[in-house]
């Protein structure tokens, strides 16, 4: 009868202790763990940067062996999974919408005011859209206007699944407005004066978006910009992708593929992708102290440097300056400054019945 009732306890302790492991986000080995949920470019550096993490928390907790995993995919859909149930307990996206979403899905994922969490409104990094072309630009292509030409195929992911599609959409867009405008300030923009010549301005802007995008509508569209990328690059199909500067650099340089070039237009888009801890991922796990780090981090010198090999803008304008020869110099301008919010940019823009939509039925 003891061995029968030290026989149950054994297995009502072994339940206790794997229930705990789960409950604490522990592996097979008692090791925490944290699931950072990302967009499509970014795979190779937080694969970098998660061995480099692991190595930092380890020294500063006294030896804490943990590990991280991550998920890749077009931003819009990894958000939607996110707020479906996938379980992050960060996510690196690549723009703040996308973790809005979430946050409106999911009662007490975010923090209030979660931007606010980190340095430089919890972006660790910046970005800008680019235009890769095959080396010697055989369709010369210089600026937006020139990928609405008629039998200009654009390889660009499809703004309903992708943040960095929507970066590219809205930089077009943009760079109409300066060209009719003369000026991005938003100040000017916002003033009820010039009302008349905005909205002008905007129907010139929906014209060339849409021929961008009916041009692009012939080469599928994909998912996401690493999708698209490959479908430029190791495809060969198209004649211009729209590219996260990033995404471009690696391409050109990282890969030292002599059959692409880069070309800048005039003017572009400061691409900002946010990040954010989910609370109440980490709260059912036990790992907020691993997933603010985590985020933290990234901050550090050490890591900023590693976001420019990544070919990424940092934060740091500092360290900025020390690869000028890569991160070439033109006008950028900020989303907020343009187009006020992402929730009513989406609405507007992006959601079932906007503007893009409705460019695609034309």
């Amino acid at each position: 009868m003891k061995k029968i009732f030290s026989t149950i306890s054994s297995i009502v302790m072994f339940c206790v202790l794997a229930a705990g492991l789960f409950l604490t986000g522990c592996g097979e080995n008692g090791v925490r763990e944290i699931m950072n949920v990302s967009y499509d470019p970014t795979r190779e550096f937080y694969e970098d940067y998660n061995q480099k993490f692991v190595e930092h928390w380890a020294a500063s907790n006294n030896g804490e062996k943990i590990s991280v995993d991550q998920s890749n995919g077009g931003s819009g859909s990894q958000a939607k999974k996110v707020a479906e149930g996938l379980e992050a307990d960060v996510v690196t996206l690549a723009l703040g919408y996308d973790i809005d979403l979430i946050g409106e899905s999911i009662p007490g994922a975010l923090s209030e005011n979660w931007v606010n969490n980190f340095e430089n409104s919890s972006c660790p990094y910046v970005s800008t859209i680019v235009f890769l072309v095959k080396k010697g630009n055989p369709k010369n292509l210089k600026d937006w206007n020139d990928l609405a030409q008629p039998g200009i195929a654009v390889i660009t992911p499809n703004p309903r699944t992708s943040g960095g599609a929507r970066w590219n959409y809205l930089a077009a867009w943009g760079w109409q407005l300066k060209q009719e405008l003369g000026t991005l300030d938003s100040v000017f923009l916002k003033d009820p004066a010039n009302a008349e010549k905005v909205k002008a301005a905007n129907e010139k802007a929906y014209d060339l978006v849409k021929k961008i995008h009916l041009n692009a509508k012939q080469t599928g569209m994909p998912e996401g910009a690493r999708s698209a990328t490959n479908l430029f690059v190791r495809d060969g199909e198209g004649d211009v992708l729209l590219a996260w500067e990033n995404e471009a650099l690696k391409a050109v340089y990282g890969d030292n593929n002599p059959n692409f070039e880069i070309v800048y237009p005039t003017v572009s888009i400061i691409a900002e992708p946010s990040v954010a801890v989910i609370n109440t991922t980490v709260e059912r796990k036990q790992t907020r102290d691993i997933a603010e780090e985590y985020l933290k981090f990234m901050y550090t010198p050490e890591i900023q440097r590693l976001i420019m090999e990544h070919y990424y803008r940092p934060c740091d304008n500092a360290l900025l300056e020390e690869k000028k020869d890569i991160f070439k110099s033109l006008e950028l301008f900020r989303f907020a400054d343009v187009f006020g919010t992402w929730s009513e940019v989406q609405k507007e823009h992006f959601s079932n019945g906007g503007v893009f939509e409705k460019m695609m039925e034309e």
